[in-house]
């Protein structure tokens, strides 16, 4: 079998059909997941998948490997990452298994392999994952053929978002632009919005196998924006294939992406007591304005490295309610038991402006972004970055010069032989400049 780590930041990932995405090998990956996380007597798993054509062929080889084992796969049919989680924490089942490459294209797959808590796995039951897989010399499972799906486990899901997120929330009268990406949320996000009261326009919603994030959802919202401003709609939400993030588009087809939402919700909660410690999470890739923005207000943010992992080990560790991403995925703590949903995050917003009767570009204009520059370097190796000497030496003269409204990013791809400089700050030109200084720097020791 191929060698090297298989899971990677956010499950397996890859070309549908090829590597480790294939039914064969993915039967394999079910029956030394189920030998893992099973407990040696029967219990059941949940799988579910997005709007790929390759969805159901490798949800049923992970069915087959996980019955293999002793476990029974139970399927929700099309359906979102995190509605997937919190069916696998709500209803007792062993574990989840998502079949979704999330925002990727329609060629992609991926699998991402869920706790009975509804968690991500930690490093060290995949790479026992890993080990019994290497070790199985076993024929692959037999095919068990299309699981049928279960239609209470989407109504369940419905309920939840109705009954917490949606709970007292009117939106009788409100005209609603919505893009499900033709992913999984494409059947239950029209529905939630709807049964509150709201006049929803869909976009997105049709998923034939292959426009799955073609030309929409959250990472392509232009064509939700053209509806917001042809419908006169108050707010646009789009989500991404698998429905764990969510972008907005304000009143006037402005978009509102993570940093933003996150501004919203917390100095709303500020300024009703609700925010018990004044500090919310967000990675290194958030813009400063979010830093200024919650300043002014007395919220600080505690910055952690780019995952969606690291913002909810973050907020358990601090006890914190509120933390995200700049591309959407934003957690509101044990509100949503820890689960990034681009629906809940979306009703959410919603209930801030029914409170307090203001638009969304009114709610978000706290959160200016601040300019940024971003240059990729190609590179022949990858040592330390911090311990290149000139490179260093400018980095601590430029983030000097740019004191608290600004700062230095370097880091280097994961898949390319390339080392990405981002400087930001006030001065678009001052920053250029340093951004090219750093990047000769970068390419003079190591280029």
């Amino acid at each position: 079998m191929t060698e090297g780590r298989i899971f990677g930041t956010d499950g397996i990932r890859g070309r549908a059909g090829e590597g480790w995405l294939t039914p064969e090998k993915v039967a394999r990956l079910g029956r030394a997941i189920g030998r893992v996380m099973g407990s040696g007597e029967e219990c059941a798993a949940l799988l579910g998948h997005d709007g790929r054509h390759s969805g159901p062929e490798l949800e049923s080889a992970m069915g087959a490997g996980l019955q293999a084992a002793g476990l029974l796969p139970k399927s929700a049919g099309l359906m979102t990452t995190p509605g997937l989680a919190w069916l696998a924490l709500a209803q007792d089942f062993r574990l989840g298994v998502m079949i979704s490459a999330s925002h990727n294209p329609a060629e992609d797959n991926g699998i991402k392999v869920l706790s009975s808590e509804g968690e991500k796995l930690s490093d060290a039951v995949e790479d026992e994952i890993e080990r019994v897989l290497r070790a199985d010399d076993e024929e692959p499972p037999k095919s068990i053929g299309r699981l049928p799906m279960d239609p209470e486990l989407e109504l369940a899901y419905l309920g939840h978002l109705l009954s917490t997120a949606g709970e007292g929330l009117m939106l009788g009268g409100m005209v609603l632009a919505l893009d499900c990406a033709n992913g999984g949320g494409s059947r239950v996000a029209p529905r939630v919005f709807g049964r509150l009261g709201a006049q929803v326009h869909a976009i997105g919603v049709e998923p034939d196998g292959d426009n799955i994030n073609r030309d929409c959802g959250s990472t392509q919202p232009q064509a939700l924006q053209r509806e917001v401003r042809s419908r006169g709609a108050e707010i646009g939400i789009a989500l991404d294939g698998d429905g764990d993030r969510c972008v907005l588009v304000d009143e006037r087809g402005e978009l509102v992406h993570g940093d933003g939402i996150m501004t919203v919700l917390a100095l709303h909660a500020m300024a009703r007591g609700e925010l018990r410690d004044p500090r919310i999470v967000a990675t290194v890739m958030s813009n400063r304005g979010l830093h200024r923005a919650l300043r002014a207000a007395g919220i600080e943010v505690v910055e952690v490295g780019v995952g969606d992992r690291q913002v909810v080990e973050c907020l358990r560790r601090e006890n914190l309610s509120l933390g995200g991403e700049q591309s959407g995925h934003i957690v509101l703590g044990s509100d949503n038991d820890h689960i990034g949903d681009g629906i809940f995050t979306a009703l959410r917003v919603l209930r801030v402006m029914r409170d307090t009767g203001q638009t969304l570009s009114q709610l978000a204009a706290p959160y200016q972004p601040m300019p940024q520059v971003l240059l990729n370097v190609r590179v022949e190796r990858k040592p330390s970055l911090s311990q290149l000497p000139r490179t260093a030496e400018v980095v601590k003269r430029i983030e000097a010069d740019l004191g608290s409204d600004g700062r230095v990013l370097l880091r280097y791809s994961g898949t390319e032989p390339l080392a990405r400089v981002m400087v930001e700050g006030l001065d678009l030109a001052h920053i250029q400049a340093q951004a090219e200084e750093l990047a000769n720097c970068i390419a003079e020791e190591i280029g």
